[in-house]
């Protein structure tokens, strides 16, 4: 049983929609709690509308109240408040002895660097929400703001930047190297305390269709840990259907097709259904 805290995404490539898609790809029962409405596209987004913080406290146990949940992906939350309402549910999961794997993937900065969270809500998301999760995984942009510093340039700056957010209270910290320009697309793993650093490494796909790769990614990680005897077999196999996902997204036809003018700009979704639809 698999849960995703997340936005939504209408055009169905990213946010809860994506999450969920993966969690039945890859042989889970999805459950969501929303965080946030957004009018996006391909193209990119054009408001978000935050769901209050006591209704997602109350989505959260009336949940709890009823479904045993086996592992969380944490994704958008919109605002501090939100970010707090999720933490307390957290805590008063482990305090009940509870204790379902969670993976953060802080959604904080946007591929075009615009900045998607306020400070406060980045700092609760820091202090409260990161020290909760068994695995995070920012891209290098998130990264940065989370340890104040500048982005990683290159692999061993990424390497120690994984070993640097484990050591503020994350279980593992899995920082990805989507953004470097490498032939190959090199994520960093580092173990509890920021120990064990290992590199992980997949082909980069030649595909502008890249919508939701990061949700993709730390929901397949999310719904894979309860199979695998650890994180880095979880993240590898997650990674490994992420590169399918890429592969195929050219297959699919998503944007460019309604009412913008002018040539299609935008960036379609990865195909979280790619096994099956070659079978």
């Amino acid at each position: 049983m698999a849960l995703t805290i997340a936005g939504s995404d209408p055009s169905g490539g990213a946010g809860i929609q994506a999450d969920l898609k993966t969690f039945a790809a890859l042989g889970g029962y999805g459950c969501a709690v929303l965080t946030g409405l957004t009018a996006q596209s391909t193209t990119g987004v054009t408001r978000v509308h935050p769901v209050p913080a006591d209704m997602v406290r109350a989505q959260l146990d009336t949940l709890f109240a009823d479904v045993a949940v086996d592992t969380i992906k944490i994704g958008m939350t919109t605002d501090a408040a939100v970010a707090r309402a999720v933490a307390a549910v957290l805590r008063d999961l482990r305090a009940a002895g509870r204790a379902p794997f969670v993976v953060l993937d802080p959604v904080m900065v946007a591929t075009s660097g615009d900045r998607l969270l306020a400070p406060d809500a980045e700092a609760v998301l820091r202090d409260e929400l990161l020290p909760l999760a068994d695995l995070v995984t920012p891209n290098l942009p998130e990264a940065a703001v989370l340890l104040g510093v500048e982005p990683a340039r290159d692999g061993r700056a990424t390497a120690d930047q994984a070993r640097a957010l484990s050591a503020l209270g994350a279980g593992y910290a899995l920082v990805k190297g989507g953004h470097l320009d490498s032939a190959e697309s090199v994520d960093h793993l580092a173990g509890p305390g920021g120990n064990d650093v290992v590199a992980l490494a997949a082909p980069r796909v030649p595909t502008r269709n890249t919508h939701g790769t990061g949700c993709t990614l730390s929901s397949a990680c999310a719904v894979l840990r309860p199979v695998h005897d650890g994180w880095e077999p979880a993240v590898r196999a997650a990674k490994e259907y992420l590169t399918g996902a890429l592969r195929a997204a050219d297959d699919l036809v998503v944007g460019g097709t309604g009412t913008a003018s002018g040539p299609w700009q935008g960036h379609g979704p990865v195909d979280h259904a790619h096994a099956t639809r070659r079978t």
